[in-house]
């Protein structure tokens, strides 16, 4: 069954990111299927893009990409954008909750050919929380032509330890539910997202339990002896590796203040950071560079391309992900398929994705110490590393196949078009319709 497929995404490769990444490589998978795929996007390279004229752009327009046909649309910035938007947010309406968050890739053009299709499709996808903007463009697309409406939100739902954490605010406003419920199926990556959505009142029948998956032959076979060396590193030196948007809130911050408990300790280790760094990351890295030991203990590799990353597993002992806001941490997978050891914050995806004493650690959100405590365990156990290493690695050809993960997928889409009833709405539109709140908004 070929199906004609429109995928809504905040930014598309080569911008680097985990949904960005899952998207493309879902696209590939379909068009090998024969399938067509559209990708709806914005022209953003970089996050900061949405907001900051600083943001590097790509070129706005349309062209083939591995297969898939991707529109690229410009974006809208101005001064003072935040606090306009987080002003205007306050009307009563969901969906024009949804369109002014302040994160919000701001795409006119995305919105109005939304609203008047120029080719014809049999489904609507579209990704990824918070970035409302493109889901909304989703819905309205999938309104116009009475097709069927899928979302995988990639939530990222922070301490569970703790009933106000900010990350789960953020990403279940009643706003962004609004979009979960307006779905006929929604994705999702580990049983803690699928718990949260059922507590919320979301039907266990419209969720699909997928996960995400690995090749490691992509991540897999660097020269561990030659990036140690360029890395100016001993091979008897342990390494502590992070791969990530280097943030505080994923856990970047609190692994440099755990490794300086350790350096305190008088415990030798080196640390790599690999990803982009984000303002509160360089603000905190301002003042703590002034107490490093030496300028060699950490080293910032900023963003890394996929053969720069290959490297970067080789040469690590350790990889830690000590993240509030990951909906599942795909870099895991990555680690171990590199026999490394995992370690990261009992938070969010990580949590279900790491077994505790098994395959990695799982430390309590936010605890500095614990987190200096069990790096401290790590290092000093080469064959804990190993054990837990190898334990991970045994998982992937099992639990993390990427062929199934994506084989899902289809084969949810195919099962809901069939059941379609062309021209007419579904249950989950009708109740859409409904929850936007008491104004008449156009979809």
């Amino acid at each position: 069954m070929a199906l004609r497929i429109a995928h809504f995404i905040q930014r598309y490769p080569p911008a680097r990111g985990g949904s960005e990444a899952y998207f493309a490589r879902l696209g590939r998978f379909l068009t090998q299927g024969g399938n067509q795929v559209t990708v709806f996007t914005s022209t953003a390279l970089d996050l900061e893009a949405f907001w900051s004229r600083r943001g590097r752009c790509l070129e706005p327009g349309g062209r083939i990409e591995d297969g898939v046909l991707v529109r690229r649309y410009g974006l809208v910035r101005w001064p003072a954008r935040r606090y306009v938007l987080k002003f205007l947010s306050f009307l009563p309406n969901r969906l024009w909750q949804c369109l002014t968050m302040p994160c919000n890739p701001i795409c006119p053009g995305m919105w109005r050919d939304a609203g008047r299709p120029q080719q014809e499709f049999d489904l609507v996808h579209a990704t990824a929380f918070p970035y409302a903007w493109p889901i909304a463009c989703g819905l309205r697309l999938a309104r116009r032509m009475r097709i069927p409406f899928f979302v995988t939100p990639f939530m990222h739902l922070g301490d569970p330890d703790d009933p106000n954490d900010a990350t789960r605010r953020a990403y279940t406003t009643p706003a962004l539910l609004s979009l979960i419920r307006a779905a006929d199926r929604v994705f999702v990556q580990t049983e803690g997202e699928q718990a949260e959505l059922e507590r919320h009142g979301i039907r266990p029948s419209k969720i699909v339990l997928q996960g995400l998956g690995v090749e490691p032959a992509e991540c897999t076979g660097g020269d561990r002896a030659a990036i140690r060396q360029e890395w100016g590193m001993r091979p008897d030196e342990v390494v502590v590796g992070h791969l990530a948007n280097n943030s505080r809130e994923k856990g970047s911050v609190d692994l440099l203040l755990a490794v300086q408990r350790l350096w305190q300790r008088g415990l030798p280790v080196r640390l790599v950071l690999a990803g982009p760094e984000m303002p509160n990351f360089l603000k905190f890295w301002s003042s703590f560079e002034r107490d490093l030991p030496s300028r060699d203990t950490v080293l910032r590799l900023g963003e890394v391309n996929d053969r720069q990353k290959i490297d970067f597993f080789a040469g690590l002992d350790v990889f830690a992900l000590p993240s509030r806001s990951d909906s599942f941490g795909l870099v895991l997978l990555e680690a171990w398929a590199n026999r490394l050891p995992n370690l990261g914050y009992r938070a969010g995806g990580v949590t279900d994705v790491i077994r505790h004493e098994r395959d990695g650690l799982l430390i309590r959100c936010g605890d500095i110490d614990r987190l200096a405590d069990a790096l401290t365990r790590l290092i000093h156990d080469a064959d804990l590393r190993f054990r837990f290493g190898a334990a991970g690695k045994g998982r992937l050809p099992h639990e993390f196949r990427w062929n199934d993960k994506l084989e899902l997928v289809r084969k949810v889409y195919e099962q809901r078009v069939r059941s379609n009833v062309k021209g007419s709405m579904s249950n989950a539109q009708c109740n859409v319709a409904f929850d936007l709140g008491c104004w008449t908004f156009d979809l």
